[in-house]
């Protein structure tokens, strides 16, 4: 038996003996920084993305700070209807710039004062008014032929648009632009065109636009009234005296 034991360790420890060790690597801990990291490598990575894709046109970014006009008008309540009984016989298109300086009588205009160009659209219209005439305004002939007589054209209030008016030179002194930046209230464009609409109504009281009137309402009326089978039409406008000419 002591043999048997002494052969088998002799033999044990003739044979090798391998040891194979294994390192497992550590667990990761989570932490906030390595979270932070990640969160800010993305983000970099993103926006470089974006910014390529913009200058290369692939991507269309609106601008963030862009403004949105609602419209919350109310819808327009009709009040009142007229029947109208005037011919619109000639218009007349006027354009007229205002050139409007205020100084201060102490001061330079570089240091107090205001200067404003305003350029002005409006028109103007020369009408008949056939709803005043009596029964002699019209006179008839067995011959075909008929006389009107009727009320010399006159002229409209010049009506300014404002969608071409605008201002288009302002000049401020020193004092005026430093109260500007405090004074948030926007130039007001209505005391100009108010101003142009005096001046263009000037302009078309001293125009040929009545004479154009008149002309027109005979051609008007010479064509009506010749479809009618008259065969010669006269029109005649009174004159503010009183008299009437041709």
């Amino acid at each position: 038996m002591s043999d048997l034991l002494r052969n088998e360790s002799s033999r044990a420890g003739n044979q090798d003996v391998t040891v194979r060790v294994v390192a497992e690597s550590p667990r990761r801990r989570f932490t906030f920084r390595g979270l932070f990291a990640t969160f800010a490598t993305g983000a970099v990575a993103v926006a470089a993305l974006l910014v390529v894709g913009v200058l290369t046109g692939v991507l269309s970014i609106p601008n963030p700070f862009a403004t949105e006009s609602v419209d919350r008008s109310t819808p327009a309540l009709l009040e009142k209807v007229s029947d109208l009984s005037t011919y619109s016989a000639a218009q007349g298109n006027f354009q007229q710039t205002v050139d409007v300086e205020d100084d201060v009588a102490v001061l330079p205009s570089f240091i107090a004062g205001e200067r404003t160009t305003f350029l002005a659209n409006g028109t103007v219209a020369a009408t008949v008014d056939f709803g005043g005439l009596d029964k002699g305004a019209i006179q008839t002939k067995a011959d075909g032929s008929v006389t009107l007589t009727l009320p010399k054209p006159t002229l409209a209030e010049a009506v300014i648009d404002p969608k071409t008016s605008r201002v288009v030179g302002h000049e401020r002194g020193v004092i005026d632009r430093v109260a500007g930046m405090f004074n948030d209230t926007p130039t007001g464009e209505q005391r100009y065109s108010v101003l142009a609409q005096d001046k263009i109504g000037k302009a078309a009281r001293h125009s040929h636009l009545v004479e154009r009137a008149e002309r027109n309402t005979t051609k008007m009326l010479q064509g009506f009234l010749g479809g009618l089978g008259y065969t010669n039409v006269n029109v005649v406008f009174a004159a503010p005296t009183g008299q009437a000419t041709a």
